[in-house]
Parts: C-alpha cells; sequence; structure tokens
C-alpha cells in the first residue's frame, strides 16, 4: 500500500454533495404539494422551524408511500463525478470516510446499493412507513442545542475524531455550516460556499470529487499540516458543555 504522509478524518454531506440533486427536496416537491414543499423549506432556511418539524411537515404531504415509483425515482439518481475515484483513493490512503446526512436513509441507502456502496459508514434521519402508505420520519441523533440539523452531524465529528486528526468536511447546503465549523479543511460549493464566505470561514471551492482529489494529494504530500485555530475553539468549547 502506498505510505501516505497524512491521514484524515473525512466527514461527507449526501444530499446535492455525494449526489448532483439534492434528493430529499427533488423527492418531497415530486412525490408531496409542491407548494407547500417549497413554503416549509423557506421557513425552514429563515430559522422559522427546526429541521424535525420541516421533515415531518414536509412528509405529510406525500399522499401516500407508493414503494414501486419511489424506487423508479431513486434509480435515476446520479453520483457525482469522481466520487468512486475518490473513496478508491480514501482506502488506499487510510482516510477514514463518514457521510453524515439530514435526509433519509429511504433513498440514502438505496442509492449507495445501487452504486454497489452498501458498506459505507452513514449516519442519517431514518423512517417509518405505515400500511396506509403514510412515511413518519425518525431522528436518532437529535440534539436538543442543535435546531439547524435533525441528525446533529457536529456530534458525528466529534464522536468520530480526536483533538490531534486532521478533520475534512464536504458539503453544498445550509445544514452543513455547523458541522463544517467544527474541521479543519472544508471543501464547499453552492450555499454552502456562499455561507462560508459570509462568516469568514476558510474554503476550498468544488464541482465534484475530482477537484477534492486534486486537493487531497497536495495536503498528503504536505510535512506539516496545520490545524484550522476556529475549529480547534469551537471543539474544545463543545466538550466543555458536554
Amino acid at each position: 500500500m502506498t505510505d501516505f504522509r497524512h491521514r484524515f478524518k473525512i466527514f461527507i454531506d449526501f444530499d446535492g454533495t455525494v449526489t448532483d440533486i439534492d434528493v430529499g427536496e427533488n423527492m418531497l416537491l415530486k412525490f408531496g404539494d409542491v407548494e407547500e414543499v417549497k413554503q416549509i423549506i423557506d421557513r425552514w432556511i429563515k430559522g422559522d422551524i427546526d429541521s424535525v418539524t420541516s421533515w415531518r411537515e414536509m412528509l405529510a404531504t406525500v399522499p401516500a408511500y407508493d414503494a414501486g415509483k419511489f424506487t423508479d425515482f431513486f434509480n435515476q439518481i446520479n453520483l457525482r463525478p469522481g466520487f468512486h475515484e475518490f473513496l478508491k483513493h480514501c482506502e488506499r490512503s487510510g482516510h477514514e470516510v463518514f457521510i453524515v446526512s439530514d435526509g433519509l436513509d429511504l433513498y440514502i441507502k438505496k442509492i449507495l446499493g445501487n452504486a454497489g456502496l452498501h458498506h459505507m459508514t452513514v449516519y442519517s434521519n431514518s423512517c417509518s412507513i405505515t400500511p396506509e402508505g403514510t412515511i413518519i420520519p425518525l431522528f436518532p441523533y437529535t440534539d436538543e442545542n442543535c435546531s439547524k440539523c435533525a441528525n446533529c452531524k457536529r456530534n458525528h465529528i466529534l464522536s468520530h475524531s480526536s483533538d490531534e486528526e486532521i478533520t475534512i468536511y464536504i458539503g453544498d447546503g445550509y445544514s452543513d455550516l455547523c458541522a463544517a465549523q467544527y474541521c479543519d479543511f472544508i471543501f464547499a460549493r453552492q450555499t454552502l460556499k456562499r455561507l462560508c464566505n459570509i462568516n469568514k470561514i476558510s474554503f476550498s471551492p468544488f464541482n465534484d470529487f475530482f477537484d477534492i482529489l486534486v486537493k487531497l494529494a497536495e495536503m498528503e504530500g504536505r510535512k506539516k499540516i496545520r490545524k484550522r485555530h476556529q475549529a480547534e475553539l469551537r471543539r474544545a468549547e463543545a466538550y466543555k458543555m458536554g
């Protein structure tokens, strides 16, 4: 195996990051009430409701779960270019990869399975489906102190990395900002890129995982990697809060 100097803990958002579209949002716009879903998303972005509430309200607009139609929709989803190559590189180099998503395992497992990636470590929200076809969201990873994510991504980062390890976050949306602030290096696109600029958080932009691979190779070759000071401070504060 190639002897890389540095090994990283890498945390990746799913919707719009691993995939080329936001699967959850597009699923709800397709099978739920379009106008209601748009209004709920807008209220969540503004901070009027939390993520748990938004998921419950949006799924309530879906008349009934039709396994065949939903599966057909999931089967059309594409992964972002370079993702397979990225994972192969991480495996060779000894980097640990975790998917942390505020989406549902209903589609995450199906899409990863279609791509032959059943083995990936995934933390996400879950759901159950009643005999009548009602989709009931379940939230095994909520945190009462976090309202942006139903699945607290920050907690997964803190649980799976030590202060001595170098952490990387890859994401694209509103639910990624909190988590990204606890990592040393951030790869951002779309909304997360804009939010990082607004909050003066350093990041590397990307369009696909080939872009990330180029930067990752450069990072691996450095003699020394400097941790991001603001991330260290946030981690220390989180540990104090318990």
